[in-house]
């Protein structure tokens, strides 16, 4: 068993005025792969280096596998890691530094070979074996590092960031290559990145961190579909949640949400809350784009126009305040056409404008 356990965990640096490590709690199952997320300085390199044994907490406790390895030098803790950096050795040849953790631990021969070998089939990477590092492209230096970490067969595998460093097609293939390695083995993962991509895509869960805490975890879709609050709606997810100002407003014995002039379903709990300030949640994906007006639509102004591809994304005023909408190449549009919105109730999340925390 190598699932993670982390109790409580504090950490400030010298002269910190904040803590990069506020208190977190959190566990990893065993084979799991969870990513952590979120904005620079949010404390999520600082949380990975502590299950490393790279740095040690001010208050709190890291398990690993049901043992207190708190205190534990990082060579004590069965585990490997791969950095933002490549880190392999330029004077090694490709097989020496995949084999350089098994060599250090005085791992027999042929064993080394059978691993190495191995680490380079996952890898695609036999046919460089005997190849200086200089000889490789980015990303065979980068699976060169993942090798080395895999081949020791720790019972943890940390990720620093270790994308970053790759250009963007490269980046979405070896994630993918990276995702099916580590379910085939099975190990349990903890991965940093600030990427959004690669946090929703890789991770069996992922923790949102912001400012030292974890803002909501969960699995992938379930974060992105209902961000706890506006922070997590307003990081995750390219464009980011749409929020706008409404209130809530009775109609009989139903809620509405008013947005401008126009109202929207509203769920039946929101009765209670007549004439309160909301702010509404919505996925650029979840809002329909028509040309012709209709009762159920909102009326807009297409101000922006930004062809992606596959799709385009236009940024539509609504009385008075910006929507980005994303809608299919089929739909032509140009900077002053009125256009109608629709969203599905369904589809819209509501917070507390001044704490920004979901409503129920």
């Amino acid at each position: 068993m190598a699932d993670i356990d982390l109790r409580n965990l504090v950490k400030t640096y010298p002269g910190g005025r904040n803590r990069a490590t506020d208190d977190v709690s959190l566990t990893v199952a065993d084979g799991e792969f969870l990513v952590l997320v979120g904005p620079s300085g949010c404390g999520k390199t600082t949380l990975l280096r502590m299950i490393a044994g790279l740095e040690l907490p001010d208050a709190g406790a890291v398990h690993i596998g049901g043992r207190d390895v708190t205190a534990l030098p990082a060579r004590q803790r069965d585990l490997s890691m791969v950095f933002q950096s490549y880190a392999i050795f330029p004077h090694l040849r490709v097989r020496q530094n995949i084999a350089f953790g098994l060599t250090m631990r005085k791992v027999p021969k042929p064993e080394i070979d059978r691993r190495v070998e191995r680490a380079a089939d996952l890898l695609h990477l036999t046919e460089y074996l005997d190849r200086y590092p200089a000889h490789l492209s980015g990303g065979q230096r980068q699976r060169v590092a993942v090798a080395r970490a895999i081949v020791v067969d720790a019972g943890v595998l940390l990720m620093d960031e270790p994308l970053s460093n790759l250009d963007a097609l490269l980046r979405m293939q070896f994630r993918t290559e990276l995702k099916k390695i580590v379910a085939e083995l099975g190990t349990t993962t903890v991965y940093v990145t600030h990427d959004q991509a690669e946090a929703l895509s890789l991770g069996d869960r992922v923790a949102v961190m912001r400012e030292g805490r974890i803002a909501q975890i969960g699995p992938p879709l379930e974060v992105y579909d209902a961000p706890c609050e506006t922070f997590v709606g307003g990081f995750l997810g390219a464009p980011p949640m749409n929020f706008v100002a409404a209130h809530v407003r009775r109609a009989g014995n139903d809620a509405v949400l008013r947005l401008g002039d126009h109202d929207l379903p509203a769920p039946a709990t929101l009765l209670t809350r007549d004439g309160d300030r909301v702010t509404l949640g919505v996925r650029a994906e979840n809002i329909q784009v028509a040309t012709d007006e209709a009762p159920d639509r909102m009326p807009g102004t297409v101000e922006v126009v930004e062809p992606t591809g596959a799709t385009i994304l236009l940024t539509v005023s609504v009385a008075g305040q910006q929507l980005k909408v994303q809608t299919a190449p089929t739909v032509r549009s140009k900077p002053g056409d009125p256009v109608w919105l629709a969203v599905d109730p369904d589809r819209l999340r509501l917070y507390d404008p001044d704490t920004g925390a979901a409503v129920d």
